[in-house]
């Protein structure tokens, strides 16, 4: 790309730890795996990135091949569709690409698909490539890799630790070699990926914005240079640049010299072990990030600091147990594994000067603040109980309390009723781009239907003149596959968090039950949201969101106490859902009402608790209440506040933390 801002001008790019780092280990050595780079936003994590592909060595490609085969490659180049291709088959020379994948990318567009305009033209079955097969031997980088749907993830990574992509559908086998560096962005706040697909990147990084004035200073008069004058800003940092392709260089062609002996692979397992991650996956991924960063050192045999900056890299994302899990690495374990007990193998001479531009280019370093991954719910200390029931017989419709949630479980699977079309996700039926074919229709978008596309040009070859040879196709016959998979939801709490709900045990059922939820909905890709109400207002304390990691915090922080203000929780509750309708109108809401339908704020609370509830149930909301009135008087609010809400109402006698999922369970399905 023209005026690319300068990888090496990326302020901090000399960290010897961080982000840059490791996307350097990775061209080195592309078998790592990948990197995933975790940051908020601004952090400089796209710019780096498309930085990078302007430092790496042009390679070599045999001229006029689609699939980018490498001709001293005799494998590569039988993998390409293009081929097979003469011995003196003409080459050229390219820069690597760089191919990013947008998040709403399809199957089609990722494997490649049958070419429409010959399959309809000259009825040939012909493969056109896509995405991967443009990737091989370069960079694909997706941006926002949390927010690609997970059987895309799954290809890339199986496709990344394969070094190959086979498609078979549409009645085209293909198979050809796709061997890139992957590289994933995203930010934590807009939810997690599952463990299974942290594991599967090689390496993980945590960027922050710099909280130095002075660095900060810095990346502004740099950015603010490059606007002004992206040609001579871009100038200035040439020879460094020049200098880190060229170490780069180096590095590869050193990498498969690199020797590892049985001393350092015995202690990478140990330190694997030691940090009881599943698996052999990180003893692998190590092994290798330490060969290259030996290489980037200009070494042939692996030291412990090598080894040291692989497993920084390599373990972090590997120490999580479940979504609660922050990632994070014990220093202090690492040092007591590796120790220095016996000494390192002697290093080769140091590089050259001038070699050694853009050495360890980073814009962060990799998170190491927690020392065992704990979860960020606590369990209930002893005594609890009795200390929350005399704060609570105190009679203070003002005091406050927390209750803290129990330890998630599993609940039930539920699904919704008929067949939607929201979102992809796990849970309930839908029309999706991916699933089982049921059908077919008219259309240009999606994955052909050859038999129905067949069947319905079949009429009309009369008409249009054929008496034999191949079938005659217009775009009108052409049909694409109905596809059945599976939707994800929003299941949103409105939470009466007020003085006559303050009792610690029943606080807890209710925070229990969501974080058991939002873990399901983690798994099955579903949003929760939570909005609760006490003194005067009501407050949205966990908007619709898949991070568990907020939505565990958020949880473990929400007071009880003061007055109760229905009204406004219901008013809330609906904006809420409207917001969440505008934003994505496939996706289906669920609003889970917890109270005792008692209202103590406002002229006449419960005539204008019964407004709002008229006004949800105008506007078709599907709602359920948990009744947690308790005592000998029974008032009955809850079950009327239900009638105007026309929702189902449950009885909290009748329901147990686990029953209130199951309850919401029900009321879905």
């Amino acid at each position: 790309m023209p005026n690319q801002y300068p990888f090496c001008a990326v302020v901090g790019s000399d960290d010897p730890d961080g982000m840059a780092l490791a996307l350097v280990l990775t061209t080195i050595s592309p078998d790592v795996g990948g990197v995933l780079v975790r940051g908020e936003k601004g952090t400089a994590k796209s710019t780096i990135v498309r930085g990078l592909a302007a430092v790496l060595p042009p390679i070599e490609v045999v001229a006029g091949d689609r699939f980018s085969s490498d001709p001293r490659d005799p494998h590569g180049s039988a993998l390409s569709p293009d081929g097979p291709f003469a011995a003196d088959a003409p080459t050229e020379t390219r820069p690597v690409r760089l191919v990013e994948l947008p998040v709403g990318a399809t199957e089609d567009r990722v494997l490649g698909s049958l070419h429409l305009e010959r399959a309809l033209s000259e009825g040939k079955a012909e493969y056109e490539p896509g995405l991967l097969a443009r990737a091989h031997r370069g960079i694909l980088y997706v941006d926002e890799v949390n927010l690609l749907h997970d059987h895309l993830v799954d290809l890339l990574l199986d496709a990344a630790a394969m070094g190959r992509s086979t498609v078979e559908r549409d009645g085209v086998s293909v198979e050809h070699a796709a061997r890139f560096v992957l590289v994933g962005t995203m930010n934590p706040e807009e939810g997690e990926l599952r463990p299974q697909l942290l594991d599967r990147f090689g390496l993980t990084v945590e960027v922050t914005a710099p909280r130095d004035p002075a660095t900060r200073v810095e990346v502004v008069r740099r950015r603010m240079a490059y606007d002004r004058d992206p040609e001579a800003f871009v100038a200035a940092y040439a020879e460094e640049e020049r200098q880190l392709t060229k170490r780069i260089r180096a590095a590869q062609e050193r990498v498969g010299q690199v020797e590892l002996s049985e001393s350092a692979l015995l202690t990478i397992a140990e330190l694997c072990a030691a940090f009881e991650v599943d698996g052999m996956r990180a003893d692998i991924v190590i092994a290798r990030a330490a060969a290259a960063h030996a290489a980037w050192h200009d070494r042939t045999s692996v030291t412990r600091d090598d080894i040291r900056a692989a497993a920084r890299l390599a373990l972090p994302h590997r120490r999580r147990r479940n979504p609660f899990d922050a990632p994070g690495l014990d220093e202090e374990l690492l040092d007591q594994v590796l120790g220095d007990d016996e000494p390192d193998p002697e290093p080769d001479p140091p590089a050259p000067d001038g070699d050694g531009a853009g050495e360890g280019v980073d814009a962060g370093s990799p998170s190491s603040t927690s020392d065992s991954s704990p979860s960020s719910v606590s369990q209930p200390e002893a005594g609890d109980g009795e200390r929350s029931a005399s704060r609570e017989s105190s009679g203070d419709p003002g005091a406050t309390m927390t209750a803290t949630a129990g330890a998630p479980y599993r609940p039930k699977l539920f699904t919704v009723r008929g067949v939607g079309s929201g979102e992809a996700g796990r849970r309930s039926r839908a029309f999706t781009e991916t699933g089982r074919r049921i059908g077919a229709r008219p259309g240009r978008g999606g994955s052909v239907h050859l038999t129905e596309t067949v069947r319905a040009a079949a009429p009309h070859q009369p008409a249009r003149g054929r008496t034999e040879g191949r079938l005659r196709l217009r775009p009108e016959d052409l049909r694409v596959a109905d596809r059945e998979g599976h939707e994800s939801n929003l299941v949103l709490f409105c939470v009466d968090a007020s003085g006559s709900m303050a009792a610690r045990r029943r606080m807890e059922e209710v925070k229990t039950a969501i974080l058991s939820l939002l873990l399901d909905a983690y798994q099955r890709r579903d949003k929760v949201g939570l909005v609760t109400f006490r003194a005067d207002r009501a407050d949205l304390v966990l908007p619709p969101t898949r991070s568990v990691d907020i939505a565990a915090r958020r949880l473990e922080e929400l007071p009880a106490g003061g007055r109760t203000p229905l009204a406004e929780g219901l008013w809330e509750a609906a904006r809420v859902v409207e917001l969440e309708r505008v934003r994505d109108p496939r996706r289906r809401p669920l609003l889970v009402v917890v109270t005792d339908g008692r209202a103590s704020t406002g002229h006449d609370p419960l005539a204008r608790a019964g407004r709002a509830a008229a006004a949800i149930a105008g506007r078709g909301i599907a709602t359920l209440v948990i009744d947690c009135e308790r005592g000998p008087l029974h008032l009955g609010l809850a079950a009327t506040l239900a009638e105007q809400l026309r929702a189902d109402h449950v009885p909290v006698a009748e329901v147990t933390s686990s029953a209130l999922t199951s309850a919401v369970h029900e009321r879905v399905a």
